[in-house]
């Protein structure tokens, strides 16, 4: 797999925030960076896979679907007149 091309952000929390930040990544023996890049990467992904399950959906509704039956009936057939 080829390398992929990172840079730098910078991010302003509030301290309680990074305080917390730095025990939980901590326990996950990783970086705050790691914990914010893995969520940032996983809402891009979320909503790619939203956004292509929406393009696909309005897909379907366009072209419809066929459930079978018959030619419809005039209104006339329908109240014998």
């Amino acid at each position: 797999m080829g390398q992929v091309s990172k840079q730098n952000l910078t991010v302003s929390l509030s301290i309680q925030t990074i305080q917390k930040a730095k025990l939980l990544a901590a326990k996950r023996s990783t970086s705050i960076s790691a914990l914010i890049a893995e969520q940032v990467e996983s809402l891009v992904g979320t909503d790619e896979a939203y956004e292509n399950a929406r393009q696909s959906a309005l897909r379907n509704l366009d072209q419809g679907f066929n459930l079978g039956g018959g030619p419809y009936a005039t209104r006339e057939e329908l109240h014998d007149r």
